[in-house]
């Protein structure tokens, strides 16, 4: 018989919740030093060095039937393409078994500290795109997998996942090793940096795409990311994406299929849109402020397709 999957929560969130919770309009939050030491009273429960090993549990899933566990409530016709890109390598198995890695960490200890985790921080989920002020920034793409977890979570899926790509890429393990640690010292002292800063500069803080190339030290490497850069914020929605994305069908424009990754549903004509696919989107526009409202509201819903990522 399978094992049950069991996530632990973090210890005693409640008593986490009511140190730093503002109960009383005349209390006020702890101060720096005060949420210093309690962080590092953490290290008592949780010591740092507890976070190098790892044990696999007596009683630990099966990698693989996790991920088909995972995958009940999915569109049964699309398994195959999922599996497909699953085996080519142990990265891409990694990047598609969140559920798997996250029952690994649940037998580990914590710090106790819950936060809304990504869930699936691996390295190819940190892409350069355009915010609605036409910023290019680089940041978290997909959030699917959000759920609240201790903090670090997030922190060692993406460290594994450096590895496990440097090892893809025929790169050493001394190599790999750096590079992890590159990415958990930068994360390290970009918290530390953050923790001297203004709560609303850290609310609009953000890694611009020029930043970025800026700090790559190849110069071949950084010249062709500052041409790419330059071409991508040249492109215009309208005159270089919509032609690719768009048909027209007896004059109406509807999305192109493109399989196995851009699709109409089953018995769905392009150019029509569903109700259910009206209510959904009814119900997106009810979550925006009325002056994002009044901008959407220019735009016509013509057509609806599914698009298989990951």
């Amino acid at each position: 018989m399978a094992a049950p999957i069991l996530v632990r929560q973090p210890a005693k969130p409640a008593q986490q919740a009511a140190k730093l919770k503002t109960t009383a309009a005349n209390s006020l939050p702890p101060k720096r030093d005060e949420l210093y030491q309690m962080g590092k009273a953490l290290r008592d429960k949780c010591p740092r060095k507890s976070h190098a090993t790892w044990k696999p549990p007596a009683e630990r899933p099966d990698a693989v039937e996790l991920v088909l566990r995972a995958e009940k409530g999915r569109m049964t016709e699309l398994l195959p393409l999922r599996h497909g890109r699953m085996v080519r390598s142990a990265f891409t198995f990694y990047r598609g078994a969140a559920l798997t890695m996250a029952c690994d960490l649940a037998s580990t200890s914590n710090t106790g500290v819950s936060v809304q985790c990504c869930g699936d921080a691996h390295l190819c989920n940190f892409v350069g795109f355009a915010t609605p002020e036409r910023r290019v920034i680089f940041s978290v793409n997909d959030l699917d997998e959000t759920l609240p977890a201790p903090w670090e979570w997030d922190i060692k899926r993406l460290a594994a996942s450096f590895l496990i790509a440097c090892r893809d890429n025929g790169i050493s393990d001394s190599l790999g090793k750096d590079v992890v640690e590159t990415c958990v010292r930068s994360y390290r002292e970009s918290m530390a940096e953050f923790s001297q800063i203004r709560t609303l500069e850290l609310w609009y803080e953000s890694m611009g795409a020029d930043e970025l190339v800026a700090n790559i030290k190849d110069p071949n490497f950084r010249q062709r990311a500052l041409k790419r850069l330059q071409k991508e914020k040249g492109r215009h929605a309208a005159d270089d994406i919509f032609p690719k994305l768009v048909e027209h069908k007896a004059e109406l424009p509807c999305i192109k299929d493109q399989l196995p990754t851009i699709f109409h549903a089953r018995g769905h004509s392009p150019g029509q849109v569903e109700k259910v696919v009206r209510d959904t989107f009814a119900g997106y526009r009810e979550s925006l402020s009325p002056a994002v409202q009044s901008l959407l509201d220019r735009y016509q819903l013509r057509d609806a397709a599914i698009k298989v990522v990951g």
